[in-house]
């Protein structure tokens, strides 16, 4: 079965972009979305980050909140978000990530889905 799990920076670009990713992800039958990634997303929305950052981790929060039902909340437990997600990845080969962020696109390579202009696709 192909899942994938997503991280901030993922969330946060499509919502920026409008892209819905429940829809273009449907593809993937069961989509991760880590409890850490989730506090990173709300933090981002409390911050002193700029406007356009703040108003789009507001949205993914209601995002997440209004489509719970198309995803499973996972918990990777304690430590660096992106350093989870990557260990979580390379115990489950199945596992696509979708992300933007540099060192976990070099650390899973052909596992990694990237937002290409408003377009989402294998990186």
């Amino acid at each position: 079965m192909k899942r994938i799990i997503l991280d901030s920076s993922f969330i946060i670009s499509a919502v920026k972009k409008k892209i819905d990713i429940f829809y273009e992800l449907q593809e993937y039958p069961e989509i991760l979305v880590p409890e850490q990634v989730i506090q990173e997303i709300f933090r981002i929305s409390q911050s002193k980050q700029s406007a356009k950052d703040k108003q789009a981790a507001t949205l993914a929060m209601k995002i997440i909140e209004v489509e719970s039902l198309k995803f499973k909340k996972i918990d990777l437990g304690k430590g660096h978000t992106d350093d989870l997600i990557v260990k979580y990845a390379e115990k489950n080969p199945e596992i696509f990530v979708a992300t933007l962020d540099k060192e976990i696109k070099s650390k899973l390579k052909e596992r990694v889905i990237v937002i290409k202009s408003k377009n989402i696709r294998l990186s």
